[in-house]
């Protein structure tokens, strides 16, 4: 069993493993050149090109897991969903929610399997020696791009749908789980080790309205997952116990120390948590953080060295190798 296993099943080996959010991609030459004349959706469907996009940071910095390149918006799109990525936007969708014969529409739209996905991951997995990692976007990330159409900063309009309409706000969030929880079943049938719930919205709620009206939904999208599962959103110290409740792992984000975590969460294996800043730091400043954060992350039961949120696209990739190889021991202090 691998490290990067092994911890996610709470059990703390020679050292912590390492990944990065976002690494498969974004600040990569061979990426950028890899996707030169495709938009995101297309690279994500074309499974040869999705798996080399997987395996590249896996060759580069050498890290011991791959995150599967993909984006929580393509199940909507392979379901037949009117979604686009917009460079320097993010999701964009031709028909916003915002009403229950929205809903009616909506949830008649199907993902029960893709070959795409399938294949693309069988790939990584018979050309790896390192697990691979599946992903999915949390159901109100995804209600919350739905009803808004596209990025948002203060998601009024899904909070709106959220208390004026509850019983359309179920049925959005119940077929919003039932689409992330066959992705990630998807992933793993295909060899995915390991799955990770991505959150990006929910730590704009308050701690009452993300108990009864989204914990719910990420336990069941999570309930397909037959791996150890990840949970992981930003801004999210307020809700911290309760995404740990329904996941073998607790992604945390750079706002909180880990040893702080363990105290509220005690017994729970832990990931994160260096802040992206830090990439543009000197090496002897990065290094003292690195040092600070496997330190806290020694209060869990086990320990996965990750980033606090993703790779920002403008990271000098050989940071990412030298903090890989710093972390596995082949560079000194």
């Amino acid at each position: 069993m691998s490290l990067l296993t092994e911890a996610a099943r709470g059990t703390r080996g020679k050292r912590v493993p390492v990944w990065f959010m976002r690494q498969a991609g974004r600040s990569l030459p061979e990426y950028r050149s890899l996707r030169e004349g495709t938009t995101m959706l297309e690279a994500c469907l074309n499974p040869e090109m999705a798996a080399e996009i997987t395996m590249q940071p896996v060759r580069r910095h050498g890290v011991d897991g791959a995150v599967f390149f993909s984006d929580i918006v393509t199940p909507l799109k392979i379901a037949g969903i009117d979604v686009d990525i917009k460079p320097g936007v993010g999701p964009v969708f031709g028909h916003p929610i915002r009403s229950s014969s929205d809903i009616d529409e909506l949830v008649a739209h199907e993902f029960i399997d893709s070959p795409e996905i399938r294949k693309a991951v069988e790939i990584c997995v018979n050309e790896l020696d390192v697990p691979v990692l599946g992903f999915g976007g949390a159901p109100f990330t995804l209600a919350a791009y739905l009803v808004e159409g596209k990025p948002s900063r203060d998601h009024l309009a899904a909070r709106a749908l959220m208390y004026s309409d509850p019983e359309s706000w179920d049925r959005l969030m119940t077929w919003a789980a039932d689409i992330t929880g066959q992705f990630l079943k998807i992933q793993i049938e295909a060899g995915a080790s390991i799955v990770q719930l991505f959150d990006s919205w929910a730590g704009s709620l308050s701690l009452a309205t993300y108990e009864e009206k989204v914990l719910p939904y990420s336990m069941r999208a999570l309930s397909y997952a037959t791996v150890p599962t990840i949970h992981f959103g930003t801004g999210t110290t307020r809700i911290l116990p309760q995404m740990a409740s329904i996941s073998d792992v607790l992604g945390v984000d750079y706002r909180i120390r880990l040893d702080e975590v363990a105290k509220l969460v005690p017994n729970k294996p832990l990931q994160g948590n260096i802040d992206p800043a830090f990439l543009f730091a000197p090496w002897e400043v990065l290094q003292k953080h690195i040092d600070e954060v496997i330190e806290a992350g020694k209060a869990a039961p086990s320990h996965i060295l990750n980033l606090g949120h993703g790779v920002p696209p403008n990271t000098d990739p050989d940071v990412l190798s030298r903090i890989v190889a710093y972390v596995q021991g082949r560079l000194e202090p």
